[in-house]
């Protein structure tokens, strides 16, 4: 598990915005991570997407790692965001694009 712990901690350092999802960005497998993808891409964020379903130590080493027991789950310049509840809410009220936009992520709209 601590292999895993150790690429999530690297993934996470190598990408300012990182999406631990059910899926790819491509074919989402859930219709949380789904959500999630819609707000990014409407949004114009450029984010680095990983299949959890492709790796179990990966799918649970991310629980571990945000001690969170959900995924999808969202990181901005290695802060953990929240799950498709939270981002979803942060959308809504403005708060998704005001964050990415303190941590100097470029977003289109």
């Amino acid at each position: 598990m601590s292999d895993a712990i150790e690429t999530i901690r690297s993934t996470i350092g190598a990408h300012d915005v990182v999406l631990f999802m059910k899926g790819t960005s491509e074919q989402p497998q859930c219709g949380f991570s789904n959500m999630v993808v819609r707000i990014l891409d409407h949004l114009g964020v450029e984010y680095h997407d990983v299949n959890v379903l492709a790796d179990e130590d990966i799918r649970q080493g991310v629980k571990d790692f945000a001690n969170w027991p959900t995924i999808p789950q969202l990181y901005v310049k290695g802060e953990f965001v929240g799950g498709c509840d939270i981002v979803r809410e942060m959308f809504q009220t403005g708060e998704l694009k005001t964050l990415l936009d303190e941590k100097g992520v470029a977003v289109a709209a």
